[in-house]
């Protein structure tokens, strides 16, 4: 029982010693993340669509 507690004192201790990343720096990686998102999701369905259509082509 000693081991769990004295795991989740280093957890604690370990947490307190991680720089978070402030509102700004937050907001600017979801910003890009959500951005590179939408932009692969868009260049895939367009290559879908173009190899679709040419299987389409195909006899």
């Amino acid at each position: 029982m000693q081991r769990i507690v004295n795991f989740f004192k280093d957890v604690g201790r370990e947490m307190q010693k991680v720089s978070w990343p402030k509102r700004k720096e937050l907001t600017s990686y979801t910003i890009t993340v959500i951005a590179t998102v939408v932009f692969f999701t868009v260049f895939f369905a367009v290559v879908d669509l173009g190899i679709s259509e040419l299987i389409r082509l195909i006899p």
